[in-house]
């Protein structure tokens, strides 16, 4: 499946950080059609694979969609992604920050 997901720019209303999710555009959700799980920075990345499993009333093509996009944006970030599909996620944590190591 062909990702959606796109690197939001800064806005006017500020770093993406400090903006409203209601102002970011659909292409910098995992699940843009449910815009869930924005994808910002590398933390929201990891936690986006953290909670991957916990996103309810999901279809598996929507899963697939959500996979494809936080592996774009893991890739942008520079956040490793060991997982290959999107059914072997939930499995261990994703907690693990390089940064703190």
């Amino acid at each position: 499946m062909k990702a959606t997901w796109r690197k939001p720019r800064k806005t006017a209303h500020g770093d993406l950080d400090t903006i409203d999710r209601k102002d970011l555009p659909a292409s910098a959700y995992a699940f843009p059609d449910q815009r869930k799980e924005p994808l910002t920075d590398p933390t929201h990345v990891r936690t986006g694979l953290a909670r991957f499993d916990q996103v309810k009333d999901i279809s598996d093509e929507e899963r697939e969609l959500a996979f494809a996009n936080i592996k774009r944006a893991a890739e942008a970030f520079g956040v490793e992604v060991a997982e290959s599909s999107w059914q072997e996620l939930g499995k261990r944590p994703h907690t693990r920050n390089p940064a703190n190591d």
